[in-house]
């Protein structure tokens, strides 16, 4: 278990930010599944100055599962000092986070994200503030660095433990790699024995082998995973079971049918069909991903407007499946 100030981390099974997927109804599948810490995707700083509904009503976060930690981006330090404090004062979250590694052009062309990496001063004087100013643990998610030719991950990580950061989560890649390529786990190994404070290992898990693999290399205090549990939440549950000592589960193809129907009414109850459709839209295929004759279906999945589209889709694949007997 992992304590960082006041919260308790139980499990070294953490669930990264993604833009788009990590709400609320994710969020609770995830802590269903065994996950320790969930984090939220990421917000800005400027849209919480300015108050936009939609950003504000990302920052809604439930009493029943927890730790969650809000994450947020931005580069003025009045701004994120301000949006910071939002977060302490008027939201449910337990950690508060400091996006460094966001390689996306839209949030680093503003000196947010992965951008923050490139003028280590100016970064800590943020961090320093919003220390501060706020009584929640705050913690930063980073990469490597900019490229290559740049990488001061283990400079600017002992300046941010320096400035009070509680926890560092590190993607093993640089922002010019995008996510091409394969993590370099090494340099993990590397941040962990540089800090006192906790290290989170991200980069490229996909299995519980992957998992014990990361903890086992790197040392690191715990392991987050993204984009392998798009559709297949069940990934948790795994590994939950791997260490906790049980006999790893099983789950076939219609236990992922069920659960694309499971999540599409968590949506629903969260943010009405028309929202939570719209979000299904993207979402649905992943949860095919892999399985026999998928490609027609994933592409109809990708038109559907009501719940009623989602099911009939879904059972009339769950009876295809049947058919070739790749479902019994």
């Amino acid at each position: 278990m992992l304590k960082i100030n006041e919260v308790e981390i139980k499990e070294r099974l953490i669930v990264a930010p993604m833009a788009g997927i990590s709400n609320e109804a994710f969020r609770e599948l995830c802590f269903e599944f065994g996950a320790g810490l969930v984090y939220t995707e990421m917000v800005s700083d400027k849209a919480i100055y300015y108050r936009n509904n939609k950003t504000m009503d990302m920052l809604k976060i439930g009493n029943e599962h927890h730790p969650v930690s809000l994450q947020l981006f931005g580069s003025d330090v009045n701004t994120m000092v301000y949006a910071a404090q939002v977060l302490d004062r008027e939201t449910n979250c337990d950690l508060i986070d400091i996006n460094m590694g966001c390689p996306v052009s839209k949030v680093v062309k503003t000196g947010a994200g992965s951008a923050m990496m490139k003028d280590e001063e100016h970064t800590v004087e943020i961090v320093k503030e919003v220390v501060k100013h706020v009584s929640k643990p705050v913690t930063v998610k980073m990469r490597l660095g900019w490229d290559l030719q740049h990488m001061n991950y283990v400079s600017l990580a002992k300046k941010l433990e320096d400035a009070g950061v509680r926890l560092i989560a590190l993607h093993a890649r640089t922002r010019s790699q995008m996510y091409e390529g394969l993590a370099d786990w090494s340099h993990i190994r590397i941040l962990k024995e540089n800090l006192s404070i906790p290290v989170i290992g991200n980069g490229d898990v996909k299995s519980v082998e992957d998992f014990q693999r990361m903890l086992d290399e790197t040392g690191c205090d715990a392991v987050m995973i993204g984009r392998a549990l798009v559709g297949n939440p069940f990934l948790l549950k795994q590994i939950d079971d791997h260490l906790h000592g049980h006999e790893t589960g099983k789950y076939d193809a219609s236990d992922k049918l069920d659960y694309c129907l499971i999540h599409a009414k968590k949506l629903i109850g969260l943010y009405g069909e028309k929202n939570a459709l719209s979000q299904m839209r993207g979402l649905a295929p992943h949860y095919l991903t892999g399985m026999y004759g998928a490609a027609s279906y994933k592409a109809r999945l990708n038109q559907i407007r009501t719940y009623d589209d989602l099911e009939n889709i879904i059972e009339e694949y769950r009876g295809f499946l049947i058919q070739k007997e790749q479902l019994i």
